[in-house]
């Protein structure tokens, strides 16, 4: 690959993300600001500033109520959801609520209590995934790929996208999460078959939240999703409240307090029981140990992994459920299938992989990195569409989960027509573009919908939009109008009407195509013949009004100003800390040099005075300037400096002057080493000038001609002296 500007891959999960980036001619996947190669989504409001990622995660035990995760499960959704009310609250610990229709949290921020919706959370998170991939890139970040569930419907990959774009980011494509596994297995591939006889791999990707299964078909430089099948609510964080609910009836009896009616005390049991699952990952038991509970209790237990196995039994009996269903949708059986990939954290749990092997009767195969391959698809993904990388040629065909129906009002002019057509079946690919005829005389609406609204989650409305068709009259001989109408489904996997128009049927003169010569005749120059066909032809352009569930416009600008305002105020009290620090470094780090290193450049009056500005500098920052403006902090900064910078210099001035003195005499010894070697040098060549030549064998260079090379004894040598023994 070559490269001129960052593309990026963003595997936005539901518990952490992972960036991977396309570089130096490979994929890498690039690490936070303390070096963990994931950030937990997370997004915490205080009372100066947010926390975003790990700064979130570092205090959300203190400052639970005003923190916020599970980030992707609410985008798009509505307050009312069932899901989200009976669901997605169990998992959130900020009270969630109503915010321009949409869900959000209600928080303290800045010493006030403040709303925003879960478009603006996922913003204000996505900011801090573009602010730590530009700290590791050392330049801009704008082209992203962004890897969401199969299951998203449109309104939920419209929240993404706005998102993305309030946060500055520019999405290439959303991409469903297990459409980047496959891209990550297929390209490193150099031993697909033909097309004829692809190679079929089960992809299974089992996570904090979702466990979806796709069967990809793949062959040379390209792969075709053939099934995705998901179960929403099947993941890690289903078993670690497996695990919470056991331990919260268990202390129930053992300490008589109840967990669950305390909030801070459920965080600390579900922190405990998350470290705990994945010590049973690797053993077959694991204590458990949470201190402070609750009323000053330290809850202790202990568990065997079979007793867990037990406990997660409902989960386990549904593992083979989706993998039924995407063999039936994909038309393969089980022993069709040449491979079963792997990826997701829960995908560590040993019990889950025995069942998913045990389904397909071979060994999984872990040739993907099971915490990166969606971050890394991603990234190549963005690699690829990418105008300005050159990448290996590979062709992504991914697939829609939903069906698609659009309906219309019939007309009197032509009562038979059908009112209604699945547009985009189940597993119709993506991105995939369709041309729709009517007969009209009058503008008219076409209202697109999802096919069987049953499968949807929660309450998301099946009404994908209403298109209203405008400016439709009839033909000058008053007949109806032939109008085409062109939807899409994008890159993203979503819904558009992108073109609507006027046809006619005209008679135009196409090219006629010469008899071809035969075989050694001459091919002569005649005139191009031309005939007259009757073509459909555009003849003019229709205005589309379209009404679909996406954000306002002014609400979004809304959220973009407030999300800069938010950017500029994180960043004030960024600087404001960093210079405090800078002042409580400088007052500890000039005092200890200042009867050390400093010492012999200061003089007493100088030194009494520093201490004592130090002294008094440190009792005000621990007191009225624990909280107070950047700019006092710098001046107080710039107070001490006056006095300090000068005795610092003298002490500068000398190191230098020992510097410069040590490289002088460096200098003046190599010089005389040199003037030495030069000298011996001279003599040697004098010598060697004055030597007789008689004493130098010829061609020899001055020393002694090798000895001869020995003498072949030939036979006629051998019999002779043979003779001479024998006389």
């Amino acid at each position: 690959m070559a490269s001129r500007t960052n593309v990026v891959g963003i595997d936005l999960g539901n518990s952490k993300t992972t960036i991977a980036v396309a570089r130096n001619r490979a994929i890498d996947v690039i690490v936070n600001e303390v070096s963990n190669r994931s950030t937990p989504s997370l997004v915490s409001f205080g009372e100066r500033s947010r926390f975003l990622g790990e700064a979130a995660k570092s205090q959300e035990a203190s400052n639970f109520r005003n923190t916020v995760g599970s980030l992707k499960r609410l985008a798009g959704r509505k307050f009312n959801d069932p899901e989200v009310q009976e669901i997605e609250s169990k998992f959130i610990t900020a009270p969630l609520v109503e915010v321009d229709g949409l869900v959000g949290a209600k928080v303290n921020y800045l010493g006030e209590e403040a709303a925003f919706s879960s478009t603006q959370i996922i913003a204000a998170y996505l900011t801090k995934i573009k602010t730590t991939t530009e700290a590791e890139l050392k330049g801009p970040v704008s082209d992203v790929v962004i890897s969401v569930p199969a299951w998203f419907t449109n309104v939920q990959r419209q929240a993404v996208l706005d998102a993305a774009h309030i946060a500055g980011l520019n999405p290439l494509r959303l991409m469903n999460d297990n459409a980047a596994a496959a891209l990550t297995y297929g390209i490193t591939k150099n031993d697909l078959p033909e097309p004829e006889n692809p190679r079929k791999v089960a992809i299974v990707d089992i996570g904090h939240s979702n466990y979806s299964v796709s069967i990809v078909a793949f062959s040379q430089g390209q792969f075709h999703i053939k099934s995705t099948v998901c179960d929403r609510h099947f993941g890690s964080r289903n078993m670690d409240k497996a695990l919470i609910d056991h331990f919260a009836a268990e202390f129930k009896g053992k300490y008589k307090i109840d967990v669950l009616s305390n909030p801070k005390a459920t965080f600390r049991l579900a922190t405990a029981v998350e470290r705990l699952k994945k010590v049973l990952s690797a053993n077959a038991s694991a204590p458990l140990n949470v201190e402070m509970i609750m009323n000053d209790i330290d809850a202790s237990s202990f568990i065997k992994r079979e007793d867990f196995e037990k406990l997660i039994e409902p989960l386990l009996n549904r593992v083979h459920l989706p993998l039924e269903q995407a063999l039936k949708e994909a038309g393969v059986t089980k022993e069709e299938i040449d491979s079963i990939e792997v990826v997701g954290g829960c995908t560590r749990v040993p019990s889950l992989k025995e069942k998913i092997s045990e389904f397909f009767g071979k060994p999984l195969s872990f040739t993907l990195n099971q915490d990166e391959a969606i971050a890394r698809g991603c990234a190549l993904s963005c690699a690829i569409l990418s105008p300005v990388f050159r990448v290996r040629d590979f062709h992504v065909h991914d697939i829609t989960t939903y069906p698609i129906t659009f309906s219309w009002e019939a007309v009197p002019e032509n009562p038979d027509e059908e009112t209604s057509l699945e547009v985009f079946s189940l597993n119709n690919p993506i991105p995939s573009t369709k041309i729709l005829t009517f007969y009209r005389k009058a503008p008219f609406t076409v209202t697109a919908t999802y096919s069987h609204p049953e499968q949807l989650p929660g309450n998301i409305t099946a009404e994908l939009g209403k298109f209203e068709i405008g400016d439709v009259k009839p033909t000058e001989s008053g007949d109806l109008s032939i109008v085409k109408v062109k939807v899409r489904l994008n890159l993203h996997g979503i819904l558009q009407v992108e073109q609507a128009y006027v046809v006619e049927e005209q008679e135009v003169e196409e090219p006629v195509e010469p008899a071809p010569t035969a075989e050694g005749e001459e091919k002569k120059d005649e005139p191009v013949k031309t005939r007259k066909v009757k073509k459909l032809v555009k003849v003019a352009d229709l205005p589309i009004k379209a009404v679909t569930e996406t954000l306002p416009a002014e609400v979004f600008n809304k959220y973009l100003e407030a999300e800069g305002n938010m950017i500029e105020t994180d960043k004030l009290v960024a600087e404001t800390l960093d210079r405090k620090n800078a002042l409580e470094e400088y007052i500890y780090d000039t005092r200890a040099k200042l009867d050390d290193i400093y010492a012999p450049f200061a003089s007493e009056d100088e030194k009494t005075k520093l201490k004592g500005m130090l002294m008094d500098a440190e009792d005000w920052l621990y007191d009225e300037g624990e909280d107070t403006t950047k700019a006092v902090y710098i001046a107080k900064l710039e107070d001490l400096m006056r006095i300090g910078g000068p005795i610092r210099q003298r002490y500068l001035d000398d190191e230098e002057a020992k510097r410069q003195k040590i490289q002088a005499e460096r200098e003046a010894a190599m010089a005389k080493l040199k003037a030495q070697a030069d000298a011996k040098k001279k003599k040697e060549d004098a010598a060697r000038a004055k030597a007789p030549t008689g004493k130098f064998e010829e061609g020899t260079g001055g020393r002694a001609p090798p000895p001869p090379p020995p003498q072949e004894e030939t036979i006629e040598d051998q019999e002779m002296t043979n003779a001479d023994e024998t006389q």
